[in-house]
């Protein structure tokens, strides 16, 4: 047992006090007509499930109860069975007492969140932009495999066929919490295909994952902006539109720029680019409060710092290694198809386990 009762029933009558009291703000109506509204639905929900975990606990905690009578019974052929069935509800009861665990853990509010990819081309001129495309296709392929809705913000190409920068959003709950430990610089060590003497190169592009961030979350003053609209551009400069729907939106406070090109109608890139921008300015808010807890975030495995070199893909070992938890694996060719759910959930357990060091 991973909890003395005592501390489980503590836990477990404050979530319920909590729950109740929430229960009964959501039955005043007016309540849905605010942001509030939607911020006490969340919580609620966000409780219930932990208690229902705590209800499945007691659940097979009964069920153990009754099978272990069994197996100390007299009839030898019927308790046989019951030890069998006594190891599967143990096993069970583990695997709920970790899920638990992890439950109590405060999570992040914004995991919940859909996301916004930004890819940049770092160091290492063409061969940057090519392996900033690839890292592109990489997230597109991963986030097909999980049947996530995307959508393409921005891009510039490179001569070389790469891009420069792109961005897309993620139009899926859960997706910021995903893939919030991509952030930042990516390495890349390969000979490249225009390298006659078969020298091995360095290049980097550094990727930024961000909340999608409603209204609620950050407001933007008509005041703080400056937009300008220019005639849309593809690959090599061409022009790929007639009229000035392209959109780039300057916020004046902090010198953000975001441009916005993907929709015919300037006022849909309008919007978009105003999401984005209301995205970067959700992320360096977050920032912000987690270095006012620079105690905290010295262990933290992903600080979302762009700056930070997170990760090595070695294309003549055939081996991609994550800096932050000494996390190894090969098969590369595999990796740039999408295949990174073992790196991101290597990831996520590496971080609660940091978070219950912390709790």
């Amino acid at each position: 047992m991973r909890y003395t009762y005592k501390l489980m029933e503590d836990k477990r009558d404050k979530l319920q006090a909590e729950y109740d009291l929430l229960s009964k703000r959501l039955e005043d109506p007016s309540i849905y007509t605010t942001d509030e509204g939607q911020q006490v639905a969340k919580k609620h929900s966000d409780i219930g499930e932990v208690l229902d975990i705590f209800k499945q606990i007691d659940e097979l905690n009964s069920s153990i109860d009754s099978t272990r009578a069994m197996v100390d019974g007299d009839d030898e052929e019927l308790a046989e069975l019951a030890e069998a069935e006594l190891a599967e509800l143990e096993a069970e009861l583990d695997k709920y007492e970790i899920k638990l665990e992890a439950a109590l853990i405060p999570k992040d509010p914004n995991d919940d969140k859909a996301a916004v990819v930004e890819i940049r081309a770092g160091a290492g001129g063409d061969e940057a932009s090519l392996f900033a495309g690839e890292l592109y296709r990489m997230y597109i392929k991963y986030c097909e495999m999980k049947n996530w809705k995307i959508e393409l913000i921005n891009e510039s190409h490179s001569d070389a066929g790469g891009f420069k920068e792109i961005s897309f959003s993620i139009d899926h709950k859960g997706a910021y919490g995903e893939l919030k430990f991509e952030s930042g610089v990516h390495r890349v060590q390969r000979v490249p295909a225009t390298e006659s003497s078969g020298r091995l190169h360095t290049s980097t592009a550094s990727v930024a994952v961000l909340p999608e961030a409603e209204e609620h979350d950050i407001e933007i003053q008509e005041s703080d902006i400056r937009v300008d609209v220019f005639r849309s551009s593809g690959p090599g400069g061409q022009s790929v539109n007639t009229t000035d729907s392209a959109v780039r939106i300057t916020h004046i406070p902090t010198g953000m720029v975001v441009s916005c090109q993907d929709q015919k109608s300037q006022h849909k890139n309008r919007e978009k680019a105003l999401g984005v921008l209301r995205s970067r300015l959700l992320a360096m808010k977050i920032e912000e409060e987690e270095k006012s807890r620079a105690d905290q975030r010295k262990n933290q495995i992903g600080s979302g710092d762009r700056s930070e070199k997170i990760r090595t893909y070695n294309f003549p070992q055939d081996r991609l290694t994550d800096h932050r938890i000494n996390f190894t694996t090969h098969d590369l060719a595999k990796i740039m198809e999408g295949n990174i759910d073992e790196i991101i959930q290597a990831l996520k357990s590496a971080d609660l386990e940091l978070k219950k060091q912390q709790s």
